[in-house]
């Protein structure tokens, strides 16, 4: 349970990689590689899918209501990598806030996240590829009858592109970046030419005639899958130690890049069904089936076109942040530590780059899209969680100075606002005609409103931001906990049951390895830390008997 110091984290832990990452990123940088994270698979493949089987034409406001998510989580993640500017990303903030226990279960899951998403992505690009070279989505999968279903289709090319994004993100941080922003801009102006063809195209009826016709269940469900589509944005932040101005750049970088992110989605989802009846979206490749039916069968190759450069740019991103994730926890020997070494040549963490894009391949071999968004999305709102309680201790409670009653009256607010939120969730969940009666969402939820306000005004803050805060606080960080455990509600029994296994697998790592390695590593530095004062003390001893005697 032991909590780690921000100076530790930014000094000392960081010092275990050797040589240090180049600090050459602007917020220019940081933008398009936000886009780049972001917009990929999720928009081009999620879309049809959901707006066919969950939420029909009002999957925009499925889109919207992840993007607000998606937004509360960026401005809890922009203060922590301002006064945190190292590699770990959410795994540093909640280390130093919530201990290293939570931060290694989220450590796990942000590890997960990014494998189960870079192979999800990794899988899309086989199929726009297909597409492109005018076959069906499925064509260049190999059957392999003898494994289950769900994991039968084997993708050789996703793991093939999966290689390649591997070697371009262990070369260089600003040459990728260049070739991300690059495409990125290309990708926007395919994106451009979606919208107006597809207006051109567009029929006001599509839209009106049943806007939502699987109800308010149908909206909240598609919302939790269509979180998928903003994940990635979290990659940034772990670049905050590549950064030449983090005060600067990551606000204007992660806010700037949600902003429009978000803006795209929504208009590119409402184009989408305005071209087609809902139920006749096709949910593999919608919008180039979508050009098809309205007789612009030329434009899906453009569209396939585009598709390739989102996911191709998503991958790299991916790579490069999930490696300094990984670089960070092996820092702190939770990991193996020589995944923490940083190249000297190039600036960058090559073996954790290579151990995750090989596991990110091996999962693309094998497992299909539909099982991927689901667990993505568990693992992504749970982190997201976690960081938006880490905010709240942070500006709450200080070790050492914040007063026990005052420590006391912070753990039962948090643990009232996670309580009703969940009590919320669940009952959402349980019910079956899209929310029951109202009476408990009442109860619910003027629960959490008692719990943040009483926060507000009966708990004192112990610390203010030193560069940059969030505004609104308690209010937004509680607000990011209420609506990401929402959405978590709203996915499937099965998702959850692989999120705990591969939870009950973490633990047992946890205990028998990583709790020992990192426990070994604290007593070590302990001992120098002691050893060097004794030397000082020493050394002043004699340069005073020298000067008096």
């Amino acid at each position: 349970m032991a909590r780690s110091l921000d100076a530790t984290e930014v000094n000392e832990v960081r010092g275990r990689s050797g040589a240090d990452m180049r600090r050459n990123l602007t917020w220019w940088d940081l933008i398009w590689f936000g886009i780049g994270a972001v917009i990929g698979a999720g928009i081009f493949v999620l879309t049809g899918q959901e707006a066919k089987e969950a939420a029909g034409p009002a999957v925009v406001v499925s889109y919207a209501i992840s993007g607000v998510s998606a937004m509360l989580a960026v401005f809890c993640y922009t203060e922590f990598a301002i006064e945190i500017p190292v590699a770990g990303g959410s795994f540093a903030y909640l280390r130093v806030e919530l201990g290293d226990f939570m931060a290694f279960i989220a450590a796990g899951n942000i590890l997960l996240e990014y494998c189960i998403g870079g192979a999800a992505v990794a899988r899309s690009w086989t199929s726009y590829f297909a597409t492109l070279l005018n076959h069906h989505p499925d064509d260049f999968r190999v059957h392999a009858a003898a494994l289950a279903e769900g994991y039968s289709e084997l993708d050789p090319i996703a793991v093939a592109v999966t290689a390649a994004i591997c070697a371009l993100a262990v070369l260089s941080t600003k040459g990728s970046s260049r070739f991300n922003y690059v495409l990125s801009i290309l990708h926007l102006a395919v994106i451009a030419f979606i919208v107006v063809a597809g207006l051109t195209k567009a029929n006001a009826a599509n839209l009106s005639a049943e806007f939502a016709p699987f109800g308010a269940r149908g909206i909240f469900a598609a919302s939790a899958v269509l979180f998928f589509a903003y994940i990635g944005f979290d990659a940034v932040s772990t670049m905050a130690e590549e950064t030449r101005n983090p005060a600067r750049d990551i606000p204007v970088g992660l806010v700037g890049a949600m902003t429009l992110t978000t803006a795209v989605y929504c208009l590119l989802a409402l184009v989408l069904c305005l071209m087609q009846p809902y139920t006749e979206i096709d949910a593999d490749a919608p919008f180039s089936v979508a050009f098809t039916a309205v007789g612009m069968d030329w434009a899906k190759y453009i569209v396939a076109f585009g598709a390739l450069k989102g996911m191709t740019t998503v991958l790299l991103v991916g790579a490069v942040g999930q490696a300094r994730y990984l670089t960070h926890i092996a820092r702190t020997h939770m990991a193996p530590p020589c995944l923490a070494q940083v190249h000297p040549r190039f600036g960058t963490p090559v073996y954790a780059t290579v151990v995750m894009m090989v596991a990110t391949a091996v999962i693309a071999l094998f497992t299909n899209l539909g099982i991927l968004s689901n667990l993505l999305s568990i693992s992504t709102l749970f982190i997201f969680t976690l960081v938006a309680m880490a905010l709240l201790v942070r500006r709450y409670y200080v070790a050492g100075e914040t007063a026990a009653s005052d420590r006391n009256r912070l753990v039962a607010c948090l643990a009232v606002i996670v309580a009703s939120s969940t009590a919320t969730a669940a009952y959402w969940g349980m019910t079956s005609s899209g929310g029951g009666g109202w009476v408990a969402y009442v109860v619910t939820v003027a629960a959490w409103l008692a719990a943040t306000a009483y926060l507000q005004w009966g708990v004192p803050k112990a610390r203010a931001p030193k560069m940059w805060g969030v505004p609104l606080v308690p209010w937004l960080p509680s607000a990011s906990i209420f609506i990401n455990i929402f959405l978590l509600g709203s996915i499937d029994g099965a998702s959850f049951m692989r999120f705990l296994i591969w939870t009950a697998a973490l633990l047992a790592y946890y205990f028998f390895v990583g709790l020992h390695a990192s426990y070994d590593t604290a007593k070590a530095i302990a001992a120098e830390a002691e050893a060097a004062r004794v030397e000082e003390g020493a050394h002043k001893v004699a340069v005073g008997g020298c000067r008096f005697g």
